[in-house]
C-alpha cells in the first residue's frame, strides 16, 4: 500500500504533480509564444525527474547554478548546460572535466582577468571554454554594463587564447523582484531584453561571434510584451511557485506545487498558537513576503490543511531551530488540532525551502504519495 500524508515522518517536502506539469505547460506555451527557446533554470527544482518533465516545448537545454547540479544532471542525460555563476579559477578544471566527458557546458564571465585565465586554462586543460559574457541589466549584483569598457575586453581575452570562445551574453534581471505592478514587470522585462539585445549588437559590430543572447527571471519571462533580438529564456521558480512569486503577479497561489507537511506538537491556547515541528531548517527564515501589502503578509509561511486548502490567516509567525508557533486571528479550536494533526506549509521561497531536504514526496491530487523524487543538495 502507498504512503499517504497522514503516514508520512515530518517534517517533508511535498510536490504536487498535478500543478507541476501545469506550471511546466504554461512556460512551454509561454516560450513559444515569445518566439524563443526555453532554457529551464534547475536551481530551484535540483531533480533529474523534474528536468524530464521539463523537456517540453521550445527547450534548449538547462540553466544550473552549481558545478554539482552540472555534474549531476549531465550524469541523468541532460547535455546541454549553463553553469549561469560567474566562475572562478578554483572551479576551471572541474568544469574542464564536464566538457571532456562530453556535456557542452557553457560558463560565465564578467572580467577580463578571467577570461584570459579561461583562455589560458583551457588551452592548458585540453578544452576550450564556451564563454558567457554576463550583462547587468539593472539588478547591479554581477555583470558588466552594455556600454562598459570591460565588455570588449573580455571579448579579446577569450579571442586571443586557444582554450576558450564567445558563445554569447545573458543576463538575469531580478530586479524584477522589486515589481509590484504588471507595468513594473514589463518595463523590467524590456530593461532586460534591450541590454542584452544591444551588447549582443556591439559585440558583433567588434568582430565577434554572438550566437547566444539569453535573459533570465520568472516575472520578466510572464510579463514580457516581446522579445526581439532574444534567442531564449532562463528561469526556474515558476516550476514550484512561492508565495512571493504570487504575491508580485508572477503567479498564483495555486500554481504552488510544493509544500512542507508539518506535524502539530504542542498546544498554547493561552495565546491561540500551535507549535509545528518545522521550523528554520524546515521553512528557512526566508520572509521575503513581508515587503508586500499587509494582505499578503505570510510569516515564515502560509498553514493549509492536509488536503492543501489554506486557513484564512493562518501562518507561521515565527521560528526556532525545529519549532514554528503558527498563529491564527480568530481562535483556535485546539480539539480539531490535536497532537500529531498533519498540517501543510506554503514557502514564501521555494527555492530556499526546498533546500533542506533531500527529496520530494510526490502526490497526484490526492493524500496518496505516489513517488519519491530525490534532490541534488549542495556544492
Amino acid at each position: 500500500m502507498s504512503p499517504t500524508l497522514a503516514s508520512l515522518p515530518t517534517p517533508a517536502l511535498i510536490l504536487d504533480r498535478r500543478i507541476l506539469e501545469a506550471n511546466l505547460d504554461r512556460a512551454a506555451a509561454r516560450a513559444t509564444a515569445l518566439g524563443v527557446r526555453l532554457r529551464p533554470h534547475l536551481k530551484t527544482a535540483k531533480s533529474a525527474h523534474v528536468a524530464d518533465l521539463a523537456r517540453r516545448g521550445p527547450v534548449g537545454g538547462f540553466t544550473v547554478s552549481t558545478l554539482k547540479e552540472a555534474e549531476y544532471f549531465f550524469a541523468h542525460g541532460c547535455r546541454d548546460l549553463f553553469y549561469a555563476v560567474p566562475i572562478e579559477p578554483g572551479k576551471f578544471a572541474r568544469a574542464a572535466a564536464l566538457l571532456r566527458a562530453g556535456c557542452d557546458l557553457a560558463v560565465s564571465c564578467d572580467h577580463p582577468a578571467v577570461a584570459a585565465a579561461l583562455a589560458k586554462a583551457g588551452a592548458e586543460l585540453g578544452v576550450r571554454f564556451p564563454v558567457v559574457i554576463e550583462i547587468d541589466s539593472g539588478e547591479h549584483r554581477s555583470g558588466v554594463g552594455a556600454e562598459s569598457g570591460a565588455l570588449l575586453e573580455i571579448a579579446r581575452a577569450l579571442a586571443a587564447g586557444s582554450g576558450a570562445f564567445l558563445r554569447g551574453v545573458s543576463t538575469h534581471g531580478g530586479h524584477s523582484y522589486a515589481g509590484r505592478s504588471p507595468e513594473a514587470l514589463r518595463a523590467v522585462a524590456e530593461q532586460e531584453r534591450a541590454a542584452v539585445v544591444q551588447t549582443a549588437e556591439r559585440l558583433r559590430a567588434a568582430g565577434f561571434d554572438c550566437a547566444m543572447v539569453s535573459v533570465g527571471s520568472s516575472p520578466t519571462m510572464m510579463h514580457a510584451e516581446h522579445l526581439r533580438g532574444v534567442t531564449e529564456i532562463r528561469c526556474g521558480v515558476y516550476m514550484l511557485g512561492d508565495l512571493f512569486q504570487a504575491g508580485i503577479g508572477a503567479g498564483r497561489r495555486e500554481d504552488i506545487a510544493v509544500s512542507v507537511l508539518t506535524a502539530v506538537i504542542g498546544h498554547r491556547p493561552e495565546k491561540n498558537t500551535l507549535l509545528v515541528d518545522a521550523g528554520a531548517l524546515a521553512l528557512s527564515k526566508d520572509v521575503s513576503t513581508h515587503s508586500l501589502p499587509p494582505e499578503l503578509r505570510a510569516g515564515y509561511g502560509l498553514v493549509t490543511d492536509l488536503a492543501g486548502h489554506v486557513l484564512p490567516g493562518w501562518t507561521v509567525a515565527s521560528v526556532y531551530q525545529e519549532h514554528g508557533l503558527v498563529t491564527a486571528p480568530t481562535p483556535i479550536d485546539f480539539s480539531r488540532y490535536l497532537i500529531g494533526t498533519r498540517l501543510r506549509i506554503l514557502p514564501n521561497h521555494s527555492c530556499i525551502t526546498a533546500a533542506a531536504y533531500d527529496c520530494y514526496h510526490v502526490v497526484d491530487g490526492s493524500d496518496a504519495v505516489v513517488a519519491e523524487w530525490p534532490r541534488v543538495n549542495g556544492w
